[in-house]
């Protein structure tokens, strides 16, 4: 009887059930804060994601990845135990930001070319913001400070590798994809990697405009579910606030920043980036005091992720077979990694 109550189908049903009601009583603030949401989705973004989905579709049609795949073999494997196609998805996510990583490490999970243990350490260092957001939106945008984005830059992409390094123990037993073979048959790795890609366009076999065709279809169907986890997420946020319950936890917060001797006028960012990094990050920047303690709140923000991202992570990687529960704990050691290294860099890229 007691695994009955304590069955996580059972809570999941009754924290629908509450969201539902919290709806019916708070109907004006759940417009708003959808409205908010579809704009946070459409102005920012569907236009910084979907180019970026479509060309992956694209580049995977054409055999790109199994160029950088066999051309950086021999560096992901004894670096990340990672194959070398895992470095395409790694510049991939640096570059777009979360997530990107996550597609494209489910997308080669389907193809066969990576397993599941070697997926779930892809998925938990290539889930990270992109450089635009950090120093455009973040640095330049909400703390009106250029100077700052070295320190973060270092602090977040830092601790991205000291992940990737981490994860490579993360299943240790499990078999590693063997490593491409067309290397011996051709005597050189460039010649290779050009091999591999040719073979895998034959293989794909579809004309460009309908790879197009199909890229932008996926996209678009992806691009509505990010959309709606961002406008979820709004909402659940929004009448939580309403009905009290985010307040209570902001209390709870405020006393354990006293306890570390940290302003607790910081309890709202991380309040806010627990949910949802774009306004985390926005509240890190406007709690006012010590420069280097929003630097360190914002540098937690962006490695975290916030749940939003995390909803988004877990549908794309659900159907592939790959666990939530290392990206999870990997991102819970990304934030406090970063946070380290915000007051352990200080002193060399601190803003003067």
């Amino acid at each position: 009887m007691l695994r009955r109550l304590t069955h996580p189908v059972l809570w999941t049903a009754l924290l629908a059930s509450a969201l539902s009601l919290l709806l019916a009583v708070f109907p004006e603030a759940a417009l708003g804060a959808s409205v908010r949401g579809i704009a946070i989705w459409w102005e920012v973004l569907f236009p910084s994601l979907f180019t970026f989905f479509v060309l992956s579709e694209i580049l995977l049609g054409f055999g790109v990845v199994h160029f950088f795949g066999t051309m950086l073999d021999p560096l992901m494997r004894p670096v990340f135990r990672i194959p070398g196609i895992g470095g395409f998805v790694m510049t991939m996510g640096l570059v777009a930001g979360y997530p990107v990583g996550a597609r494209l490490t489910t997308q080669l999970r389907e193809q066969g070319l990576v397993n599941r243990a070697e997926g779930e350490r892809l998925v938990a260092f290539t889930t990270s913001s992109d450089p635009i957001f950090l120093i455009g939106a973040v640095s330049v945008g909400f703390f009106h400070n250029v100077a700052v984005a070295p320190l973060l830059a270092a602090a977040h992409y830092g601790s991205v590798m000291m992940i990737g390094v981490m994860m490579r123990f993360h299943d240790r037993r499990a078999p590693s994809t063997p490593p491409p073979q067309q290397e011996q048959a051709t005597g050189g790795r460039f010649r290779a990697s050009l091999a591999a890609m040719h073979k895998a366009r034959l293989e794909d076999g579809r004309e460009f405009g309908t790879l197009l065709h199909d890229a932008i279809q996926s996209a678009l169907r992806l691009m509505l579910v990010v959309g709606g986890l961002v406008v979820f997420f709004s909402v659940m946020m929004e009448v939580l606030t309403q009905a009290g319950a985010i307040p209570r936890l902001a209390a709870w917060i405020d006393a354990l920043m006293r306890m570390v001797g940290l302003p607790s006028s910081l309890s709202d960012a991380i309040i806010s980036g627990l949910f949802e990094v774009t306004l985390g990050s926005r509240e890190a920047g406007a709690a006012g005091g010590s420069l280097i303690h929003q630097l360190a709140i914002a540098a937690w923000v962006l490695s975290w992720g916030g749940l939003s991202v995390h909803a988004q992570v877990a549908s794309l990687i659900s159907r592939s077979g790959m666990r939530y529960g290392p990206f999870l704990v990997a991102r819970l050691v990304h934030s406090f990694l970063a946070v380290f290294l915000v007051y352990a860099l200080w002193g060399w890229l601190g803003p003067v």
